[in-house]
């Protein structure tokens, strides 16, 4: 069993700061890409920004320049460091990781319960 819980949203003015949080917990061996995905009231569930453990990262367009994925693969933690925010990115932000547990050949997809994240105008 893997566990991965988010922790840092909240709500913020159109402009500011907010960094969140993805702690793993569990049998796990290792985890290929960790990321984060966003879903909007009445919108799909996008990717907003992904890392594999070779460090190559990955974001969607309209957060680019604004948004900083980081990771320790020691704790198992991801890090999502969002800067400038606009009223468009609120959003449900979900934790995401992709891998193996101990004991286990399969990779598997594991995903947080979420984190409400609002942006003000």
């Amino acid at each position: 069993q893997v566990q991965l819980v988010e922790s840092g949203g909240g709500l913020v003015q159109a402009g500011g700061s907010l960094r969140l949080s993805c702690a793993a917990s569990g049998r796990i061996f290792s985890f290929d890409v960790m990321g984060w995905y966003r879903q909007a009231p009445g919108k799909q569930r996008e990717l907003v920004a992904g890392l594999s453990s070779g460090g190559n990262t990955n974001y969607a367009d309209s957060v680019k320049g604004r948004f900083t994925i980081s990771r320790d693969n020691g704790k198992n933690t991801v890090y999502l460091q969002m800067n400038s925010l606009k009223p468009e990115d609120t959003a449900v932000y979900y934790c995401y990781a992709r891998g193996r547990v101990v004991g286990q050949f399969a990779k598997s997809d594991y995903w947080g319960q979420g984190t409400q994240v609002t942006v003000s105008s």
